[in-house]
This record gives structure tokens, C-alpha cells and sequence, in this order.
């Protein structure tokens, strides 16, 4: 067992599997939630499927959280739409360490005008899946695809890396995490536009010409940063822009009817329109600036 006190920021189903795979890891972790979720922790605790059991994570259930409660590492797994209230919320908390797991084109110095100067790690999870009643069903995304990601930071990303490493969740550190999150944007924005603009959304992926659209908006975006001198990130990435549009389309298609696709895109894209909405807007608007900053 360790005496390292995690705080998970939100209970929805990255932090709850975060929470989950960090308090069996032997960590203590308490898991700040509102509302039903909430409700559904105080009454039957943090319940997640694994290898085809229900099992019960060992941790603490908020509602509240206290500004000498000190944490030695928060983990803020809100939607972004969420995160300027969370950080507002957060800058009275005498933590020193906060790991921003949101998807978002801001950059992180305008967290830390909120929050605090220093106390920011910005990162990105890999996971997906969702809910069965009060039973979490999700999981981590594979090593390859998309491991856990975040930055550098003052040395600090060697405390984290340790923390995931116990708890045997793949991750990497990137040496730009805004150029990152741009990239990841760059792709995951058009997949889930796929999904709102098809008739059927679950079964979007049997649309060729909807898939050769898709690849060819993933290419044009990730041309465009390209073109501003970021670095694409990681560099898988180049994939999108020297394959056929075609090719991509067709792989696209496979993965959108896949069960991958179903547990990291579909279900996501589908229950969060009005975030990805947002990040849409961001993302084209900051696309068709003439600056690198973004002007949220």
C-alpha cells in the first residue's frame, strides 16, 4: 500500500476508471462527484466490470472538498465545457499538482491564470466506454493507438509516471502537449461531425463516400497545422497525409463498425454532442486565424 492521496475530479467515465485502476493499485483515492452520479457512488460505490466480473473499487466518495485537503496529485476528468468552473473551484484547494485530463484547445497558461501559477500537468486519457446502469463498462484504449498522454513539467511528469506505472496504465510524455491536443482535435473532430451528419450514426462507418470525406477532412486539418510549423504529434499522424484518401477512408469505415470504434467513438461522439459541438467551433475558428494562439 502507499499514503499517496489522489483526487479524482469528476465521476463520469474516465475518472471513474482512473479512480478504479489507481485505489486497486493500492493508492489512496477519493472521487469528488455531484448530482446522481453522486447519489449512485454513496449508495452502491464506485462498481466497474472487469474480466467479465462487477467488482467494487476501494475508495472515497465527496461532495464537498475542502481547501486544506491537500491531495499530492489531482486528476480533473471534466468535459470542457466543465473546466474554467472546475479550476475556479480547484484555486482555493491547497494542492500543488493538477492533471488536466480534458479535451481542449486552450492553451495552459490560461488554466493556471485561473487555478494557480505552476500547478498544471496537462495530459489527455487513453480510455473509453460508458455505463450499465450504475456498473462502469469501460477500459483502456491499447498501448498503441493511444496510451494515457501528457507534457513535461518542471520535473513533475516523473511522479505521474510512477503513479500510472503502478497502476499499469500504459502512458507516454510528449515533449508539446498543445501541439498534441491540436492534432488529436485534428482527427477526432471529423470523426465525430461523421457520426452527427450520418442518417444512421451507428452504422456510419458503412458510408464510403461519408468515410472518404471524413479522411479527407482529417488530411486537410492536419496539413493545416502542418503548414504553421507544429509539429504533428505523434508522428503517426503523417499517416493521414501520405496515404491514399481512398485507403483511409476504407480503414476508417472498418474501425467505425468495429468493436474499438463502438467503445471510443461511437459512444463518446453520441453522448456528448454539445462538447464536441464546442470543440468544433474552437477548432475551425482557430484554424482559420492568422495566429497560432487560439482566441477563445
Amino acid at each position: 500500500m502507499t499514503d499517496m492521496r489522489i483526487l479524482i475530479f469528476g465521476a463520469g467515465v474516465i475518472g471513474s476508471l482512473y479512480g478504479a485502476l489507481l485505489a486497486e493499485a493500492g493508492y489512496d483515492v477519493s472521487v469528488y462527484a455531484r448530482g446522481r452520479r453522486l447519489e449512485s457512488l454513496t449508495q452502491d460505490g464506485l462498481l466497474y466490470r472487469s474480466k467479465g466480473k462487477i467488482r467494487k473499487a476501494p475508495i472515497k466518495v465527496l461532495s464537498k472538498i475542502q481547501p486544506g485537503d491537500r491531495y499530492d496529485l489531482i486528476f480533473l476528468t471534466v468535459r470542457e465545457n466543465q473546466l474554467h468552473t472546475a479550476l475556479e473551484e480547484l484555486r482555493q484547494n491547497c494542492s500543488p499538482t493538477i492533471v488536466t485530463m480534458v479535451n481542449s484547445l486552450e492553451t495552459y497558461d490560461q488554466w493556471e491564470e485561473i487555478c494557480g501559477e505552476g500547478r498544471i500537468i496537462p495530459a489527455f486519457p487513453g480510455a473509453g466506454g460508458g455505463f450499465d446502469g450504475s456498473v462502469l463498462d469501460a477500459s483502456l484504449t491499447p498501448r498503441l493507438i493511444q496510451p494515457t498522454t501528457f507534457g513535461k513539467k518542471d520535473g513533475r511528469e516523473g511522479e505521474l509516471s510512477r503513479v500510472l506505472s503502478r497502476a499499469k496504465i500504459p502512458y507516454q510524455i510528449v515533449p508539446d502537449m498543445h501541439a498534441w491536443q491540436l492534432c488529436h482535435l485534428a482527427m477526432v473532430v471529423p470523426i465525430a461531425d461523421a457520426y452527427y451528419e450520418a442518417a444512421d450514426p451507428e452504422n456510419a462507418g458503412k458510408n464510403a463516400a461519408l468515410m472518404r470525406k471524413t479522411a479527407k477532412q482529417i488530411r486537410d486539418n492536419l496539413g493545416a497545422i502542418a503548414a504553421r510549423n507544429i509539429p504533428l504529434s505523434p508522428g503517426k499522424m503523417q499517416a493521414f497525409r501520405l496515404l491514399p484518401v481512398p485507403l483511409v477512408g476504407w480503414i476508417l469505415g472498418r474501425v467505425y463498425q468495429s468493436s474499438f470504434g463502438d467503445r471510443f467513438m461511437y459512444r463518446h461522439s453520441m453522448k456528448a454532442p454539445d462538447e464536441m459541438a464546442k470543440l468544433h467551433e474552437q477548432f475551425y475558428r482557430w484554424l482559420n486565424s492568422s495566429c497560432e494562439k487560439p482566441d477563445i
